[in-house]
């Protein structure tokens, strides 16, 4: 889909134009192209809670939806790009969510003053995923954070 056309996608729209896409790519490493957009944040939190239970895994389905909508806030509100890329894979044991951005500028843990809402959320990563990182891209960078999948025996 065309950026022009994403832009004038109601948050709504977007949701479900990409939820059952998301929901068939266990494994696959397939990325979902979204708007920068603030009021996108709680759309993504909702499709990747909404996937999380599409692929029965309800022990993430908190932290997940937290993290992610962490993920994406600081993409939107840090990079200044006009496209943010959501990526969702779910392998043997692990579960990972991934936000691209068009800056290269590497996230890193800082210390939050009292009173700001603001220097939280790489923290909450840290302290939720099982780990949690950032690659280098050709055009920009992807932050990712994976859960434990604990499987339950058969």
């Amino acid at each position: 889909m065309a950026l022009e056309t994403l832009e004038r996608l109601t948050p709504r729209q977007v949701e479900e134009e990409y939820f059952g896409w998301l929901c068939e790519q266990v494994g696959a490493e397939q990325e979902v192209c979204l708007p920068s957009r603030p009021e996108l944040v709680r759309v993504v939190r909702r499709v990747v809670l909404s996937v999380i239970q599409g692929w029965q895994l309800p022990q993430l389905l908190e932290v997940g939806e937290l993290l992610s909508g962490e993920l994406m806030a600081n993409a939107v509100r840090h990079t200044g790009g006009r496209t943010v890329g959501l990526r969702l894979a779910r392998r043997p044991g692990w579960l990972r969510v991934e936000v691209r951005d068009s800056s290269r500028a590497l996230p890193c843990l800082i210390l939050a003053e009292p009173g700001n809402g603001n220097g939280y959320g790489i923290k909450l990563v840290d302290a939720l995923s099982e780990r949690w990182g950032a690659d280098l891209l050709p055009r920009g960078k992807g932050v990712w954070f994976e859960l434990k999948v604990r499987e339950r025996a058969v």
